[in-house]
This record gives structure tokens, C-alpha cells and sequence, in this order.
């Protein structure tokens, strides 16, 4: 059984700079942050999704909570609480799901497509296989993922669009055509009209996550909110639970659903 959280930070509980990080968005010490609800095996691979909001409820008697970091969790295991650090109300999660039912949605990805080049390497990958022990077979070719938005924009640019409204709309489709065409992988239609914006993609962002050495990680995430229609519930359960496309690690991934 699958567990659904909503995580809070304790005010003030924090140090300053670290706080700071994840206010400017930095993935990577959220991840870090979030580990701390999964102790139990710190060398355990993530088995969680999760995603980054701001607390919303402002109630009367806890004013200093405006503005601080909220975080929904889907994971295997039930999270722990940190006393004095983060607070955590978690249930089941056991969606009901039928074919053809509706559900609004809320999704942060990371658009890419995957492209296969030929191995310039390939005696040396030939080498690796044989002291490895592996057996031999043909070379395979290499995947690349390329940003759906950026890869439009060099499109648009080659075409000679210069117009920024023009090109940031071609980007905003690209973007919406990608989660539209990954659809039946995950069990799902988007609901599309003629009438009314059929999908919004909205508060692209690009990541760059320093690391020691050149191991410097770059990624893109978009937000997508809109209506689907479920066309095979166990896809559709399966991407709830174990997320939509790449950079699950770093806060994309998780799919919030509603009735309409």
C-alpha cells in the first residue's frame, strides 16, 4: 500500500541559509531535506515522489507560517516525522480509478525527448563489455535526452522566428504535446477543446544543481494543469505512484488528481 503526506517545516527550525536554498528553488537540498522522513534504511534507493508548494492555509493563530515550504510525498514507505523539523499528516493511497473517469490534474515534469547517436567509442566500449565479463553484442547507441521547450526554440530560431511571444507560445505547445503524446504510456488522455485552453503549461524553469568535480546536473521542469480521462487504470495507478517522465529525484514527477 501506497502512503500520501503532506509535509511541513517547523518555523525557525531551519538554518537560515539552508532555508534560503530551498526558497530559491534548489532541488537538491530539498531531496536532502526530504531523506530525513525515511530513516529507518539510508542507503535504501528513493522510493518516494514529491513536490514543492508554499503553505496556503493562513490561519489566525500561526501568521509565522506564511510563505514556508510545503511538500507532498507519495512513497512506499510511511515517513516519519522529525521532531522540531518537519511535521507530517499522511493517509493510505488507494485511488479508486475506472476507465473513462474524469480527474483535473496538477503536474510538474521534466519535458525531454530521447535521442539515439551512434557510439564513437565503440572499441573501447567493445573492451569495457569483455573485462566486465559480459557478453558480446552488437554496439548499442547512446541516448541523449534533449528539453522539449529548448529544442523548439532552437526550431523556432532556425525557422527565423525572432518574435518572443511567438516563440515562447511554440515552446508552451511543444510542451503541451509532449504530455499529450505520453498519455497512453501512463494510462490517460488529456481532454482537449476547441472552445477553452485545453491544458496549461505554465512556470518553466531551468535547474542547474553544482556538484564537485564536472558532475554539474541541468534540468527543465514545467507546471501542467488541466483534465484527463483514464483509459487503462492500472497504467494510470502505476504513474501515480512511481511518476511521469524524468528528474523524479529532484521534485518532478508526482501527479495531484481530483474528481471533477
Amino acid at each position: 500500500m501506497m502512503v500520501f503526506s503532506r509535509v511541513r517545516i517547523e518555523p525557525g527550525t531551519l538554518a537560515q541559509i539552508e532555508l534560503l536554498r530551498i526558497l530559491q528553488g534548489n532541488v537538491y537540498t530539498v531531496h536532502q531535506l526530504l531523506w530525513k522522513l525515511f530513516p529507518d534504511n539510508p542507503d535504501a534507493k528513493r522510493d518516494f515522489l514529491f513536490r514543492q508548494e508554499f503553505e496556503k492555509e493562513q490561519l489566525a493563530f500561526e501568521e509565522t507560517r506564511r510563505g514556508l515550504p510545503l511538500f507532498y510525498v507519495v512513497s512506499e514507505r510511511n515517513p516519519r516525522a522529525v521532531p522540531g523539523l518537519l511535521r507530517v499528516e499522511s493517509k493510505e493511497y488507494d485511488p479508486v480509478l475506472k476507465n473513462g473517469l474524469r480527474l483535473t490534474f496538477d503536474l510538474r515534469a521534466n519535458p525531454t525527448i530521447q535521442e539515439k547517436i551512434t557510439r564513437s567509442n565503440i572499441e573501447e566500449w567493445q573492451r569495457s563489455r569483455r573485462q566486465l565479463g559480459l557478453k558480446e553484442k552488437e554496439p548499442t547507441k547512446l541516448r541523449r535526452y534533449h528539453d522539449v521547450l529548448m529544442d523548439e526554440k532552437a526550431k523556432a530560431k532556425y525557422d527565423g522566428i525572432t518574435n518572443k511571444k511567438t516563440i515562447q507560445k511554440r515552446m508552451q505547445n511543444a510542451a503541451s504535446h509532449w504530455l499529450i503524446g505520453k498519455g497512453a504510456q501512463y494510462g490517460f488522455s488529456v481532454e482537449t477543446s476547441e472552445d477553452e485552453p485545453w491544458l496549461d503549461a505554465y512556470a518553466y524553469q531551468q535547474h542547474l544543481l553544482r556538484k564537485k568535480g564536472n558532475q554539474n546536473i541541468r534540468f527543465s521542469s514545467i507546471d501542467f494543469s488541466g483534465t484527463l480521462v483514464i483509459i487503462d487504470p492500472i497504467r494510470f495507478k502505476e504513474s501515480l505512484y512511481t511518476g511521469i517522465g524524468r528528474a523524479k529525484s529532484f521534485g518532478c514527477g508526482l501527479m495531484l488528481i481530483k474528481p471533477v
